[in-house]
C-alpha cells in the first residue's frame, strides 16, 4: 500500500528476514544472573508468523524486546540475532535505535500503557515517523491515515485522544503504528490480552490481512494457542528460558513430540472437553533452573540423565526441532534410561 518498502539487503535474496543463533539474555539477581533467555535459535522467512508460546515467566517477552534491543539497561545479552546482514547484538546500543522503525516494529500488548493520554492519535503518527524519516507533515499524515484505513479506523478519528477508543479499537492504533514505517519484522506481543473474544477474532483476521498487505516476519508471542492455530505458520514452544519444540503449527499440534508440548496442548480447553488438565508443578526459578532438562521435574517421562544434562536438539526431516533425550534412547546407556519416581525428582532438585 506504500510507496516506501524495507531497505534489506543481504537477506532480501534469500528470504530470511532474521536469523537468531544462540541467542542469551540475562538480568542481574541478588543470588546471580537470571537467565531469562537461554540459548534460542530460530529464523523467520518474509511474510512468515512465528508463534511463541509457553507458561507465564518463561522468557517469551523478554526473547521478544531483547530481539528489539528493548531489555532493561541492566541486562546481559550475546549470541547472534542476523538482521539486514548485522549481528544487532555487536551493534548493541547504538545499532538498534537505527534499525527501529523501518527494519524492526513492535505491538505492545497494553495499548492505554504505551499511548500518551495527552497526546491526539495523529500526534503519535507524526512523531513515529518523522522521527525516523525526514518526511513533510502532510506526508506522515498520508501515510498515518492510510494504515489507519487499512485498519478498518476511518479518517474522521484521526485526531481523537487515546482515551475515546475502544479498547479492540486502541490495539488496532498499535497496530497500525507499529505498521507506520511498513518493518521488516515485527515482534507482537500479546496482541489480544483483555479483548472479548469478538474483538480477538477481529484482531486475528488484522494480523492475518497484515501477512497480505505489508508481508513482515512476524514473532507473535501468546499463551493463546487457539490464536497459534489461526494465525501462524509455525510455532516455538518455550520453557524456561529455552525453546524445546519448534515446527510448523499443523505438525507440532498433530503430533506434539516434547513432553511440554503434550502437556501444554492436553491442558487446552476445546468443545470436547470434560475435566480440567493442568501441568503438575510450576515452571522453574530462572535464577537457579534444575540441572539438566529444565522440565523433568515435572515430565511424565523423566529418566536419569533428564537431570544430568541438557539434551541434543533431534532434527527431523519435516524441518521440526525437539530438544528431548526420549528422542535418543538408542544412544543413552541402561542407566541413563533410568526412569526418575517423583521422589527423586524432588531429592534431585533439593541437592
Amino acid at each position: 500500500m506504500m510507496a516506501r518498502t524495507p531497505t534489506l539487503t543481504k537477506n532480501a535474496g534469500t528470504g530470511t528476514v532474521l536469523d537468531v543463533s544462540d541467542l542469551r539474555v540475562w538480568y542481574a539477581g541478588a543470588g546471580g544472573p537470571i537467565k531469562a533467555v537461554d540459548g534460542v535459535s530460530f529464523r523467520l522467512q518474509r511474510g512468515e508468523v512465528l508463534g511463541l508460546v509457553g507458561e507465564s515467566g518463561c522468557g517469551k517477552s523478554t526473547l521478544g524486546r531483547g530481539l528489539l534491543g528493548l531489555t532493561p539497561s541492566g541486562a546481559a545479552m550475546d549470541g547472534e540475532i542476523t538482521f539486514d546482514g548485522r549481528n544487532l547484538v555487536e551493534l548493541a546500543a547504538k545499532g538498534w535505535p537505527a534499525m527501529r522503525g523501518a527494519g524492526l516494529g513492535m505491538i505492545f500488548q497494553e495499548p492505554m500503557t504505551r499511548l500518551d493520554p495527552l497526546m491526539r492519535i495523529s500526534d503519535h503518527f507524526r512523531e513515529a515517523i518523522r522521527s525516523h524519516e525526514k518526511v513533510s507533515r502532510a506526508e506522515a499524515d498520508r501515510r498515518a491515515l492510510e494504515t489507519l484505513r487499512s485498519l478498518g479506523i476511518p479518517p474522521s478519528r484521526y485526531k481523537n485522544y487515546p482515551h475515546e477508543f475502544s479498547g479492540g479499537m486502541r490495539q488496532r492504533i498499535m497496530i497500525a503504528l507499529a505498521l507506520a514505517l511498513q518493518p521488516a519484522f515485527v515482534v507482537a506481543d500479546e496482541p489480544t490480552t483483555a479483548l472479548d473474544v469478538l474483538v480477538e477474532a477481529q484482531i486475528i483476521k488484522i494480523l492475518s490481512q497484515i501477512r497480505t498487505t505489508f508481508s513482515p516476519a512476524m514473532l507473535l508471542i501468546t499463551h493463546n494457542l487457539g490464536i497459534v492455530g489461526q494465525a501462524c505458520d509455525r510455532v516455538a514452544v518455550m520453557y524456561a528460558g529455552r525453546i524445546v519444540e519448534q515446527g510448523t503449527v499443523a505438525e507440532v499440534f498433530a503430533n506434539p513430540q516434547h513432553p511440554y508440548t503434550q502437556e501444554l496442548l492436553g491442558a487446552t480447553i476445546s468443545l470436547t472437553t470434560t475435566e480440567l488438565r493442568t501441568i503438575p508443578g510450576a515452571p522453574p526459578d530462572l535464577g537457579n533452573p534444575p540441572p539438566g532438562c529444565r522440565f523433568h521435574p515435572r515430565c511424565p517421562h523423566a529418566m536419569a540423565v533428564c537431570a544430568e544434562r541438557l539434551p541434543a536438539t533431534t532434527d527431523f526431516a519435516d524441518g521440526r526441532e525437539v530438544e528431548c533425550h526420549l528422542l535418543q534412547l538408542d544412544s543413552l546407556t541402561s542407566d541413563e534410561r533410568s526412569p526418575l519416581t517423583r521422589r527423586e525428582v524432588l531429592v534431585a532438585d533439593e541437592a
